[in-house]
């Protein structure tokens, strides 16, 4: 996760992983993928022209004078290290095809005043507690 680069201001930015990414369409070395619903930028084939920075209509692209390349949020390979170490368990990370399902889940947790509703995913059931998503928002 990158912070907004602010000195005031710090809030965390991180790419949507855009189903049709500007940044890919605007790179002119084709150094931006989209592989299972994660964009990536391909280090090696990257001029940092900054297209993909000037492109992203979220600001999640990013240069650093450390950096020989814009660089963004790939999600891990899809196991975000950010959710791992936030110190307040704040941050879940649900693949794309899950978000709508786990939002329409919460707010049917809020309406009928529930605990927690079972769901299966690929094969594994899982639990959606909605009291602890309500107080890892409360606590960050």
């Amino acid at each position: 996760m990158v912070a907004y680069p602010h000195p005031v201001i710090r809030m965390p930015v991180v790419c949507h992983q855009c189903r049709v990414p500007k940044c890919r369409e605007n790179c002119p070395t084709d150094a931006i993928s989209h592989e299972n619903g994660i964009v990536k930028i391909d280090g090696e084939k990257c001029i940092a022209c900054h297209q993909c920075v000037i492109s992203c209509p979220f600001g999640s692209i990013f240069t650093h004078q450390d950096v020989d390349t814009p660089f963004k949020c790939d999600l891990c390979g899809g196991d975000p290290e950010c959710v791992k170490a936030c110190p307040k368990g704040a941050l879940l990370f649900l693949p794309a095809h899950l978000t709508g399902q786990a939002h329409r889940m919460a707010s049917l947790l809020k309406y009928a005043h529930m605990k927690e509703v079972e769901y299966v995913e690929k094969g594994e059931k899982k639990i959606l507690k909605y009291s602890e998503i309500e107080r890892s928002k409360s606590e960050t």
